[in-house]
This record gives C-alpha cells, sequence and structure tokens, in this order.
C-alpha cells in the first residue's frame, strides 16, 4: 500500500522472481491481465556489463509498480527477454477485499464510512450518525429492504461535506428484520455498508395474514426472505394449539396459501423459524362465518346451527370433560343453507355439543357446553315437589271444607228465620180474635193494615222478647 497522505493510498501489486541469467537473457516482462482490463506489462533489462560479469548466477527481481484494486483478480505472466527456451512463469492471484482494517481507513475504494444508530420506537424514527466517512465528499444515506439487492423503501437523504455534524433522521413504518441502513459516498462505483437495526426481530414477519372470503383461502406473503415452517393450527382453552394434520409448508420468499379454510377464532396459524414458534390467530376478531345459537324457554333448551354460507357439518353430542372427544358413530352430518334447528339425541345436561365443519380443507373443531346440572338441585328437586303436592293437597281441602261450612250456615240461618216467621204468624192471629171477641165487633183487616201489624209484632218481639195483648194497638 502506497500512501501521499490520509484517506489517499493505492494497492500495489509486487512480483518478485529469481533467474539465472545468462548474455543471452537481456531482461523479464511482468504482464497483469484482469476482467474488463486492459493487459499491463513493466519490462526489466539488464545492461550488456551485467549480462557479461553476472552470466550464470541466480538474480533476484523485484518489481511493485502494478496498481491493483481491491478484491480484484489478477493473472500474472513472467517471461524473458527474448523468449529464451520457452521459460514462462504463470500465476492467478486475487487482491484482498476491502473487509480489511487497513484497507477501510486508507484506501477510497474501500472507505464506507462507520454508522451508528439511535432509535425511537414511539415515533419510528432512526437517528444515524456517520464517522470515518470519505473526507471533501457528499455522503448518501437510505433505508432498504435486504434481500439479493437491498431494495429501497423511499426514506433516503445526503451529509454534505459542509455540514459539521455528520448525522440525519430517517423514518421507518415497519421494524423488520431485513431493514437496513445504507451508506455510501458520492464518488463512482463506491462501496456500500449496511447496518441492520431490526435483524432480531423475526415476530415482525408473522403479521400480513389476510382471508379472501370469495375463495375462502388463508394467504400470507414474507415481508423479508426467512426459512421457516408456517402451518395451521387449533387453540384450545388451556392456550396450545395442535396441530392440523396435512397443513405444514416451506417458506422463504413465495406467497404462502392455506385453500377452503373455516373462518373461525380457534383457527391459527403457526410460525416456526429455528427453535422459535410464534402462534397469529386471523380471526380472533370475532368473524364467524357460522355459530351455534341456544336459547332457554321454560327449562327447555333449543339449539340452532345458523351458517352465512351454504355448508356441511358434523354434529356430535358427547360427556363433559377435560379432552371431551365424539366418537364417529355418535356424529351427525347436518347441511345448512341458513339456519337448521339441531334435535339433540339423549339428555343435553351436563353434555357438550361439537361442530366441525365438513366441506373445506382446514376446520377446526367448535365445542359447545350446556349447563352443567349438579347433584345438589336434583336433590332438591326430589325434595321440593313432593312437598308442593303435598301442600297443593291441603289447600284443597281447606277450601271444600270452608265452602261446605258456608253453605251449612247459611242453611241453618234460613231455618231460624222461618221459623220466627212462623211464631209472629201466630200471634197475629190470636190478638185479632182477642180483640173481636171482647168487642163483639168482626173486623176484615185491609192487606196493609196487616202488613204494618206484622211489622210491629216484629219489633216488639225483638226489643221486649215477649207481646202484651193489651199493648196491641191495630192503625188502620
Amino acid at each position: 500500500m502506497k500512501c501521499e497522505g490520509k484517506q489517499k493510498c493505492k494497492l500495489n501489486l509486487r512480483v518478485k522472481a529469481v533467474l539465472e541469467l545468462s548474455e543471452f537473457i537481456h531482461g523479464l516482462s511482468i504482464c497483469t491481465i484482469s476482467a474488463g482490463m486492459m493487459r499491463n506489462c513493466q519490462k526489466i533489462s539488464f545492461t550488456k556489463t551485467s549480462r557479461t560479469k553476472m552470466s550464470g548466477l541466480q538474480v533476484t527481481v523485484d518489481n511493485d509498480c502494478t496498481e491493483v484494486s481491491p478484491s480484484q483478480q489478477v493473472h500474472i505472466t513472467v517471461k524473458t527477454i527474448p523468449e529464451y527456451c520457452g521459460i514462462m512463469w504463470a500465476s492467478n492471484y486475487h487482491t484482498p477485499g476491502c473487509i480489511m482494517e487497513d484497507l477501510r481507513r486508507n484506501v477510497p475504494e474501500c472507505i464506507t464510512g462507520r454508522l451508528s444508530y439511535i432509535t425511537n420506537p414511539e415515533m419510528k424514527e432512526l437517528r444515524i450518525n456517520v464517522s470515518d466517512m470519505l473526507e471533501n465528499h457528499t455522503y448518501h444515506l437510505r433505508l432498504c429492504h435486504k434481500d439479493y439487492i437491498c431494495v429501497g423503501t423511499g426514506a433516503s437523504t445526503q451529509i454534505k461535506k459542509e455540514q459539521p455534524v455528520k448525522s440525519a433522521v430517517l423514518r421507518y413504518s415497519q421494524p423488520l428484520p431485513c431493514l437496513c441502513i445504507e451508506g455510501w459516498s458520492a464518488v463512482v462505483d463506491a462501496p456500500r455498508v449496511q447496518v441492520c437495526p431490526f435483524k432480531d426481530r423475526l415476530e415482525e414477519l408473522w403479521s400480513g395474514i389476510t382471508f379472501d372470503p370469495l375463495e375462502e383461502a388463508l394467504l400470507w406473503e414474507p415481508a423479508c426472505p426467512v426459512t421457516a415452517e408456517a402451518g395451521l393450527c387449533e387453540k384450545r382453552e388451556d392456550g396450545t394449539c395442535a396441530d392440523l394434520p396435512h397443513s405444514s409448508q416451506i417458506v422463504s420468499r413465495g406467497k404462502l396459501k392455506f385453500a377452503k379454510v373455516d373462518p373461525r377464532p380457534q383457527l391459527c396459524m403457526k410460525f416456526t423459524a429455528g427453535s422459535q414458534s410464534w402462534v397469529r390467530c386471523p380471526f380472533g376478531d370475532g368473524f364467524k362465518a357460522w355459530d351455534v345459537v341456544v336459547t332457554s324457554r321454560q327449562g327447555h333448551q333449543d339449539v340452532q346451527l345458523v351458517s352465512q354460507v351454504p355448508a356441511t357439518f358434523s354434529v356430535g353430542l358427547c360427556g363433559r370433560s377435560a379432552n371431551a372427544t365424539c366418537q364417529e358413530d355418535a356424529r351427525n352430518v347436518v347441511r345448512v343453507l341458513n339456519a337448521t334447528n339441531l334435535t339433540l339425541t339423549g339428555s343435553a345436561c351436563s353434555s357438550c355439543l361439537q361442530v366441525k365443519r365438513q366441506d373445506v380443507n382446514y376446520a377446526a373443531t367448535v365445542v359447545h357446553c350446556f349447563e352443567q346440572c349438579s347433584q345438589e338441585s336434583q336433590d332438591w328437586t326430589w325434595i321440593v315437589l313432593p312437598a308442593a303436592v303435598c301442600l297443593s293437597g291441603i289447600i284443597i281441602v281447606n277450601l271444600v271444607l270452608h265452602l261446605l261450612l258456608t253453605v251449612y250456615q247459611r242453611r241453618k240461618r234460613e231455618r231460624k228465620l222461618k221459623q220466627t216467621d212462623s211464631t209472629l204468624d201466630s200471634v197475629a192471629s190470636t190478638t185479632q180474635t182477642q180483640h173481636v171477641l171482647r168487642g163483639s165487633l168482626f173486623l176484615t183487616d185491609s192487606p196493609q193494615c196487616r202488613s204494618n201489624e206484622k211489622v210491629n209484632l216484629i219489633s216488639n218481639v225483638r226489643k221486649r222478647g215477649s207481646i202484651k195483648t193489651r199493648a196491641y194497638k191495630v192503625s188502620c
């Protein structure tokens, strides 16, 4: 490396040859050639005096005047002048790359600058500081997604050579692991440096899952190149996600598609990269193409299967347990166009209904458990029911007895009134007879007189308890 000052160094190729000199060899020709470059030859000549004095001796020729570039493949040939008996030496040499620290600091073709950054997640900003950049040159910065090449995201800026503080701010939309900061000097074919702040944030890749309701397809495409395994799983109540059979696919760059999927909150996607796994549930917001609706009326539960699309279901009634499963012979296939009432065979008390869609490739089993009947409530039922029957019988008997007593009392009162009327009639007739006989006068009373007479008699009987004949007065 030959330097003329700071950051002004160049690489030169040194060739060292040893040969036996004779008076017929006038010199050496050292030629280099590389891809895309013209042949470059250096000639070293020996004087006639040197050839005569040193004939038959070994001499060393050292040449370092050929300029080369970093990471260059060079083909070298060394020949005698003139060519002597076909003597020639040839070799290939690969010059060192810019990964060497000395080259990155001193050779302009290798100076990329050093990047450091500070992240601001709330503002989604990256504050970038540049050091050891190529002096007296503008510096470029941008954000890009790293793949075979680094594809720009649109965020870019420049740091002018006149700026005293070599820093800039770039905004990002999502902290993807392939999002990198790229920087280079404003020179032709300048090398570039890349720093990826979020390279360990693999969890950011598992977003962007979409569902096509027309094709019933679940779609996902990685935002960054990644080698992972993706599959479908069924989310359970204990938080685990059981893999669905025949759903695993290896993904790298292309789009992933699961055809004919039943959209349910329990259906999720599982991603595995290395020893880590992530679960994402795209239907967790409550989206349902069908549902089981249970209504209670007068202690009876009506079950209805409602679907927004024509579908075929497998329905089974199972006992309540931690891992409730339905035997195949206990399942029924139901075709639903809009809504269908389900007739349950057996007692729904303390049991669960398992429903799974059959006309798709991937579906989760939905379990709906009915209200559990406790033994305590059943014991109370056997006590309360006979007591209610006995109490009803007692009430009915009391009502009948009360009715009979009321009838008896009413009839007894009527008999007493009849006896009183007959007694008054006999008293009135006796009194009239006495008056007629004493006065030797026969009177014929009018109906009005008889009526008044009867009233007076009844009142006298009730007040005094007896009738005095002398006080009786007929006012007619």
